[in-house]
């Protein structure tokens, strides 16, 4: 299916149909000769719909397509075999130990958002796990001694809630969706607290480590929704509109409106 619609693609160009020529030239004062379209042996030429917000189309679907098959090739298996192979418990405190260092950042977003109602939670939260939860790797936090649930911000949010657009939709390598406005914010996420903090949050062997966890975790979560998108008629274009209803989605939800306005959790990706 992909390989047909970027062959489709390359084509590039509106709806053509291409009959077979008549047997003689019709002389000048001939009635006109029938449309096109009425001839079942034309040939149409079709290609996937351009779009506003995917100006690089062409270029998204061939990263698309490598990503995918790199996916089903090498990190679609490595992620069930991490999966299977690492009990339940210790992939949670993995995942609660990473979420915990990102409390920083939804903090000074939810301040920058003019929240602090949000950013005081955030910061209890953060202390809470930091020593209850020994250093993060137990969420003591949301139990019902503190109902206090983790709420994920983020600079491209804070972009985002103050009107600023998200900008040509991009397909990349090793991040996936995201748009101009997200990657730029999630540059900054990023580099937040290696620049805060330092060493060893600053060292190439934690950026290294601590992303590949992440990713790990990120693609267990969301492989049935990746099958979703597989299953549909054209997966890239399931993957880039699932993706950017939800980040319109989020961003309303920082306003109070919207269907994630109760804080329903959002899947993974670069937010």
């Amino acid at each position: 299916m992909a390989s047909a619609a970027l062959a489709a693609l390359l084509l590039a160009g509106p709806q053509v149909s291409l009959p077979p020529p008549p047997a003689d030239p019709a002389p000048p004062a001939a009635s006109p000769a029938k449309p096109a379209a009425t001839d079942e042996s034309a040939i149409v030429v079709t290609a996937r719909p351009e779009v506003p917000q995917d100006p690089a189309q062409a270029i998204n679907l061939k990263s698309y397509e490598v990503v995918s098959a790199v996916d089903d090739a090498v990190i679609g298996p490595v992620a069930k075999g991490y999966e299977k192979g690492l009990p339940s418990p210790v992939r949670s405190g993995l995942r609660n130990f990473l979420r915990n260092l990102t409390e920083p950042v939804n903090f000074v977003n939810y301040m920058l958002q003019l929240k602090p109602g949000k950013a005081v939670e955030t910061a209890g939260r953060f202390a809470i796990n930091s020593t209850l939860g020994v250093g993060g790797l137990g969420d003591v936090a949301k139990t019902r001694t503190f109902k206090l649930p983790y709420r994920e911000n983020g600079f491209a949010n804070t972009l985002g809630y103050y009107g600023i657009g998200p900008g040509p939709y991009m397909f990349l390598p090793l991040i996936g969706p995201t748009t101009l406005r997200d990657l730029v914010g999630w540059g900054l996420d990023k580099s937040f607290l290696p620049g805060l903090a330092g060493a060893p949050f600053s060292k190439p062997a934690y950026a290294l480590s601590s992303g590949t966890i992440k990713s790990l975790n990120d693609r267990v979560d969301f492989d049935a929704k990746l099958k979703e998108f597989r299953a549909s008629d054209d997966p890239y274009v399931a993957e880039r509109e699932y993706y950017l209803a939800l980040r319109r989605a989020q961003i309303e939800a920082l306003h109070g409106r919207g269907v994630l306005a109760e804080g329903a959790k959002a899947p993974p990706g670069p937010h």
